[in-house]
């Protein structure tokens, strides 16, 4: 379908043109995410502002077969956003309303363009926050879209763990509600967890029920080095099981740190080291902290750095958060590739060292982060795109999928599928694969919504 036609229907059908666009430089704008999967532009861009405008733009889509991808902040990986088969990219971003608050009850209504920070802005003077913390500030349909989860996983879970109900419109325009604000049900099936994580193959998530916490009276943070990776995968199993205010667990290796110290100048000891938050009640907070000490003299760490000071945590966090900056610095004009791997906690050491062998062994240079606390670790590893190199990284990556679910982990851990794991999900979930092929055809039988994403196959659609 031309995109003039369909910039002239849709304005139309929604009575402002402003709300679509045909421009080449918009439909730039949504034509690619963070992953290497090949650009391809929408023939059109629209921008809706409430759930009517989503439920008229889904039943055009549905009765021209037209392809729609739904595009949240763009900050996703593996090709989720990028429509592969051209028509409408819908950019959530206008719906971006905080539509209640409820601090006593612990949940908010948000529509999906609200930005995470934003919200956690909003929070502040209520005493609580929403947690999950990809890194990247996202919209909050997308991190349902996509089940993101990240730092504070080990304490408050992912999106999942967090979302309580949503309001979704499905790929004829009708639009459902799912889950309440009730902090539990049993009434039938657990529809708001299948549409999280879906990544927009079933419906466009419209609205949002979200669980928010209460603010820890006190938050310390911690950095430990130790002089194996061994050594710092004891002390993860340690602080995991028995710290009751632990929050946040993460680590980075040694050439890692070694990376980030070359590019930021800090002098951190270029071994495993730990990066650790507690959160909560002054005396569980020593209590944790005192255990971690503990951990550290039994395991002969090399060097504890304990900080109070919310300016000193900041700065301590940024060889944490900052690590890819520092390796695409060191590499201009190569690219990055990113692993997903999650597996349980006492097979991470293995993992990490096969990994980080196989890596070297290539000739390649990558830096590495865990979510120790919850078994999930990133090697970012950069190439030449103009070489065997991607080629190359994505064999050790297969190698590396291949160890995790030969223990018991999975290929994506918090990123998704999208359109470059697909051989992934079939190979970790290939007895499930037909029934979520039979929910595809039950929810979007012309296979109208981001085809080509999650489930290998559906690039198929109606004539």
């Amino acid at each position: 379908m031309e995109a003039e036609y369909l910039e002239r229907e849709l304005g139309a059908l929604l009575g402002d043109g402003r709300k679509v666009s045909a421009g080449t430089s918009v439909r730039d704008l949504h034509a690619h995410d963070g992953s290497l999967v090949p650009r391809c532009a929408p023939d059109v861009v629209a921008f809706p502002e409430d759930t009517q405008d989503v439920s008229l733009l889904m039943q055009f889509a549905h009765a021209h077969d037209v392809p729609v991808t739904p595009f949240g902040a763009g900050t996703s990986s593996a090709g989720k956003t990028v429509p592969l088969y051209g028509g409408i990219s819908l950019d959530l971003g206008r719906m971006n309303a905080i539509v209640a608050i409820h601090p006593q009850d612990f949940d908010v209504v948000v529509q999906p363009g609200v930005l995470r920070k934003a919200l956690n802005r909003s929070l502040a003077d209520h005493g609580v926050f929403f947690p999950v913390d990809p890194g990247a500030d996202a919209s909050l349909g997308g991190m349902a879209s996509t089940n993101a989860s990240g730092t504070t996983t080990v304490r408050y879970g992912g999106m999942r763990r967090n979302v309580l109900g949503l309001e979704v419109v499905l790929a004829d325009g009708t639009v459902v509600r799912t889950g309440t604000r009730a902090a539990k049900s049993s009434a039938g099936y657990d529809m708001t967890n299948l549409f999280v994580g879906a990544e927009g193959t079933l419906g466009v998530i419209t609205e949002l029920i979200l669980r928010v916490h209460a603010r820890p009276e006190q938050t310390v943070s911690a950095r430990l080095a130790f002089g194996s990776l061994k050594a710092a995968a004891r002390a993860v199993a340690s602080l995991t099981g028995l710290s009751a205010a632990l929050s946040r667990l993460e680590l980075l290796d040694g050439p890692t740190i070694a990376i980030v110290n070359a590019h930021f100048g800090t002098g951190l000891p270029e071994q495993p080291t730990l990066f650790v938050e507690y959160g909560g009640a002054p005396a569980a907070v020593a209590g944790d902290l005192e255990l971690a000490h503990e951990v550290c003299r039994e395991l002969r760490a090399d060097d504890i750095v304990v900080e109070r000071d919310p300016t000193a945590q900041a700065r301590l966090w940024d060889a944490r958060h900052n690590f890819g900056h520092a390796l695409a610095a060191r590499h201009p004009g190569k690219v990055a590739i990113g692993t997903d791997i999650c597996v349980p906690i006492s097979r991470l050491p293995e993992a990490i060292e096969a990994g980080r062998e196989k890596i070297a062994a290539a000739g390649l240079e990558a830096c590495l982060v865990a979510h120790a606390g919850d078994g999930n670790f990133h090697f970012v590893v950069v190439v030449d795109p103009e070489s065997v190199e991607p080629v190359v990284a994505q064999e050790i990556y297969d190698e590396m999928v291949e160890h995790a679910l030969s223990c018991g982990g999975t290929s994506a851990a918090e990123h998704g599928i999208g359109a470059e794991k697909l051989t992934y999900l079939v190979r970790e979930h290939g007895d499930l694969v037909p029934a979520m092929h039979a929910i595809k055809d039950a929810l979007d039988p012309r296979c109208i919504l981001n085809p080509g994403k999650v489930l290998d196959g559906t690039e198929r659609r109606a004539a």
